[in-house]
């Protein structure tokens, strides 16, 4: 299995994601080898035995360069694109960087490379880094291995490189697309082309909803019989109830994920000043960190609803669980969210929830509170309604607890095997 993250070190939904499934996995008698980027060695290997790419030197992919670049269609991605010039000289400069990088994957065989793991400026050079390791890993381990399970675009890479010099199925796993994290005349090229290539390549793709499972057949023109829904699930075994302090007697109504335009935040605010002109004693938190964050704090201001309003950064870990701890309520409204777990986390902790009907988990949950992200009017009124009528939010927390608690990975993971078992067939 690729992945990229795997807690407690973890910036989203994807860590969360794979380390409940691979305890699920572990539980339907599946061994799981998770390679990722740059392991820190305080991950959890319970259920899963971890292989940190970092420390892998590139060195038994093949007896030479050449072969292994026959094999696998490697092509680095730059951002050193240059405009103007014209075909023939744009054929010769292709040619030059092509015997550049087989010059560089020479001095640089056999050695490791140290990945950041991070989302940052050289993402898509460690991208393409990963897939070099990831075939090496998979080299290694070919005997005991029957399928290559990849997790998002980070991965397909990799994915691709290890079924092509294994021979052995893969199936890539999408939690979230180029659509979701933009509108579609902003989509990054470059990463649209690495989703397409993985779906393409691989025996089956799961896709975590089945509004995310549309996206994958109608954007990336995949055929409908190769893609499968396998909805996420929620797993707080191992935690313990936390019981906090409340410093304020105030109702708190939290917004918990990244700051960014895919998480509707500016809705959230929206909503937030509707609310406080109807009632004054509610405060309202966002917990996250993204793009969007110093423009969210200008918009509380010029509302001018600061006084109410507060920003705690990103939180992890048990930081998350107190959070959930002192809301009353939790409101995700999101734009297009492929699935979204931490709704999940929050019923868990007997937190009625307000989610958009533009998310995956929208699809398995019955007792969360769903409104069109873009309809303020509707939001305000519901988490008015859940902070002021103890009836609904009474009703909205019993069910929706008992609703979650029967969203097990292990369901999860055994749809998950049995796609395995389809692709080795």
């Amino acid at each position: 299995m690729f992945g990229w993250e795997f807690p407690p070190h973890i910036a989203g939904g994807l860590g969360t994601a794979c380390y409940g499934m691979t305890k699920g996995l572990a539980a339907n008698d599946v061994d799981v080898l998770f390679v990722m980027p740059s392991a820190s060695g305080d991950e959890d290997q319970s259920a899963v035995k971890i292989i940190n790419a970092s420390d892998v030197p590139v060195d038994t992919v093949t007896e030479s360069v050449d072969e292994f670049l026959g094999k696998v269609s490697f092509v680095h991605i730059g951002s050193n694109m240059i405009p103007y010039v014209d075909p023939q000289e744009f054929t010769s400069m292709v040619e030059e960087e092509r015997k550049r990088q087989v010059k560089s994957f020479r001095v640089q065989y056999g050695q490791k490379y140290k990945f950041s793991g991070k989302y940052g400026a050289n993402l898509m050079e460690e991208v393409a880094r990963y897939a070099m390791v990831g075939a090496t890993i998979a080299l290694q381990h070919k005997d005991e291995i029957d399928v290559i399970h990849a997790h998002d675009w980070l991965t397909y890479l990799a994915g691709i490189a290890a079924k092509q010099l294994t021979g052995k199925p893969l199936v890539i796993h999408v939690h979230a697309t180029s659509f979701d994290r933009a509108s579609d005349d902003k989509i990054d090229t470059r990463v649209f082309e690495l989703e397409k290539k993985g779906m393409e390549a691989a025996d089956k793709v799961m896709a975590v909803s089945d509004l995310t499972r549309n996206i994958v057949i109608n954007k990336y023109g995949i055929s409908p019989d190769k893609v499968v829904t396998v909805h996420n699930a929620v797993d707080f075994s191992g935690r313990e109830n936390i019981h906090v302090e409340r410093g304020v007697k105030d109702k708190v109504v939290t917004f918990l994920g990244r700051v960014t335009y895919q998480k509707g935040p500016e809705y959230f605010i929206e909503a937030a000043a509707k609310v406080l002109k109807r009632c004054k004693d509610v405060r309202f938190v966002m917990a996250g960190s993204g793009d969007m964050l110093n423009r969210c704090i200008r918009h509380v201001a010029r509302l001018g609803i600061s006084d109410r309003f507060h920003f705690t950064g990103f939180l992890r870990g048990s930081d998350v669980q107190k959070m959930f701890a002192l809301s009353d309520v939790y409101v995700m409204p999101s734009i297009s969210e492929p699935f979204g777990i931490s709704p999940l986390e929050a019923m868990q902790t007997n937190v009625p929830s307000v989610i958009s009907k533009q998310s995956g988990c929208a699809e398995v949950l019955k007792y969360a509170l769903k409104v069109d992200f873009w309809d303020i009017d509707a939001m305000s009124d519901a988490i008015y309604g859940l902070l002021n009528y103890p009836a609904i939010s009474t009703l909205a927390a019993r069910c929706g607890y008992d609703e979650v608690n029967s969203l097990k990975w292990n369901n999860a993971a055994y749809k998950v095997k049995k796609v395995y078992e389809s692709v080795i067939e």
